[in-house]
């Protein structure tokens, strides 16, 4: 047998499979009744869901311009590229960026800006000043709370290691303290979900005795009760079974390889006299800042706590408050929560700072923002509505190597960030990502210093909202001091003796 006869009877056999192929999809997509396009258009109904699939990947490689994409368009996510690789992050030409849609945020330059020699570094903020163990916080900008399980091992190492390099702090997000949280030496938020992860007894109660020894460790500098979260309000923590390992069970207190689902709240807290008792519990038992996470909804309650600390006395606050944007993300929620319930950070984050000022309570409570802040523009923004400090997830994701693949929930991450898969994994390095944590927290502080500095202030803390003015439909901006007015504070509250307090 020739070469050429050889390649004849090969190609053949090629075709003669092909076709068989062919045959058998026709056969089971004309008898099969769950798709109705594949039973109507046999074999070739099945490229609509391939092309479904991979219509995500061209739209944001081929067709989606700089600043289309969602949830982070291709502009930000080049941003947080050049800034960890501690490139230079300049761009030339023009901004592509429309200047003129509402709600654009534009910043008040002054015509005598900041020298460099002027202007002075961030400085430390103090943080539970009746604690015994006050915390003076280092840095505005820190990594928002993502726990490890959501999170893969890796992913927490880098980021820790890198916290520690960028002097910001970590919050471990619901899933508890794990020895990778501590592994790189950072100052370490502990938050408390709904489902007390890390730190209940066997009910799923909070553990005091567990609270108490995990909270003595130096690193902790804080306690967050989580009431609610941007991406799903009203919903508690979603771990799907296949991300809960044995060692994240054992982390967590729960059966490894179930759904870790989280209450819809803390079983023992259903009012705000409760919210402050819980606070003041954990507070008295670690010594340390406590403060709580929420997305503002409804907001009368808030003006109910604040009567509530005005009755009490002042050290009896909230040492801090964060709030999530209603845009804010998460490895697992439902659609309807993640799209239509809570306000965005936009409207909420004035709104608390509002209500604090107007009780006179806003220089006793630090305020946290968080969601959807990855870019200089939007922490210098919250920094001017009245936050104290910024959180980001999303932000130090994409330091890690994030690709907005947004498979978090199916333990597939091509990059090895949000799956437990060993293959995965392999792919992030955690002293390389580290080096990249560092860099982007690094250089995004340096810019919002320097737009604080165009605005004629020394440090990012200084500007107000004044300094910022906001599109509106006719395409002129309004100054947002304008927008939100600073409101009056209210008379110290009185008791039925006539006494002030």
């Amino acid at each position: 047998m020739t070469t050429l006869e050889f390649l004849a009877m090969v190609f053949v056999a090629v075709i003669g499979l092909i076709v068989a192929g062919i045959i058998v999809l026709f056969v089971i997509d004309i008898t099969q009744t769950r798709d109705a396009v594949r039973r109507n258009y046999p074999v070739l109904g099945r490229f609509r869901g391939l092309f479904t699939k991979l219509g995500e990947f061209f739209r944001q490689y081929f067709f989606a311009m700089d600043r289309e994409e969602m949830p982070f368009n291709r502009a930000e996510r080049d941003w947080v590229a050049r800034a960890v690789k501690g490139q230079d992050n300049t761009i030339a030409f023009g901004s592509t960026k429309r200047l003129t849609q509402v709600g654009t945020v534009i910043f008040v330059n002054c015509p005598f800006p900041m020298l460099d020699q002027e202007a002075a570094r961030t400085r430390a903020l103090r943080i539970g000043p009746y604690c015994q163990q006050p915390y003076d916080a280092p840095s505005f900008f820190n990594i928002s709370a993502m726990s490890y399980g959501a999170l893969s091992r890796p992913a927490v190492r880098a980021l820790s290691k890198g916290a520690k390099m960028a002097g910001c702090w970590l919050n471990t997000g619901e899933g508890g303290l794990s020895p990778y949280h501590l592994e790189g030496g950072c100052d370490i938020v502990l938050q408390i979900g709904t489902a007390k992860y890390g730190v209940r007894d066997a009910k799923g109660n909070l553990s005091d005795d567990k609270l108490r020894e995990v909270a003595a460790t130096d690193q902790v500098k804080m306690i967050e009760l989580k009431m609610s979260q941007g991406a799903k309000p009203g919903k508690g923590g979603i771990l799907p079974g296949v991300k809960v390992t044995a060692e994240i069970a054992g982390i967590r207190g729960i059966p490894a390889g179930q759904d870790s689902i989280s209450p819809n709240r803390h079983p023992e807290i259903n009012s705000t006299a409760e919210l402050l008792d819980m606070v003041n519990h954990i507070r008295d038992l670690t010594g340390k800042p406590v403060g709580f996470k929420i997305v503002v909804g409804a907001n009368g309650w808030l003006e109910e706590l604040c009567e509530e600390i005005q009755r009490r006395g002042v050290q009896s606050a909230p040492d801090f408050i964060t709030v999530d944007g209603g845009d804010g993300g998460t490895g697992a929620a439902p659609m309807p929560l993640m799209d239509n319930v809570g306000l965005t950070l936009r409207e909420a984050l004035p709104m608390l700072s509002d209500i604090l000022h107007r009780y006179n309570l806003r220089d006793r409570i630090r305020v946290i923002a968080s969601g959807k802040m990855i870019i200089p523009s939007e922490v210098g923004w919250a920094l001017a509505a009245g936050a104290d400090f910024v959180n980001s997830a999303r932000g130090f994701m994409f330091s890690l190597g994030c690709i907005q693949a947004m498979k978090c929930n199916r333990n597939t991450c091509p990059t090895g960030i949000t799956t437990h898969s060993p293959h995965l994994q392999k792919g992030l390095d955690p002293t390389d990502k580290a080096a990249k944590v560092a860099n982007y927290c690094k250089d995004l502080v340096h810019e919002v210093e320097v737009l604080a500095h165009s605005c004629g202030v020394s440090e990012p803390r200084g500007m107000r909202r004044y300094h910022v003015r906001v599109v509106q439909a006719d395409g002129k901006s309004v100054p947002m001091d304008e927008l939100y007015p600073r409101p009056d504070v209210l008379p110290r509250y009185r008791d039925g003796n006539g006494v002030t307090r």
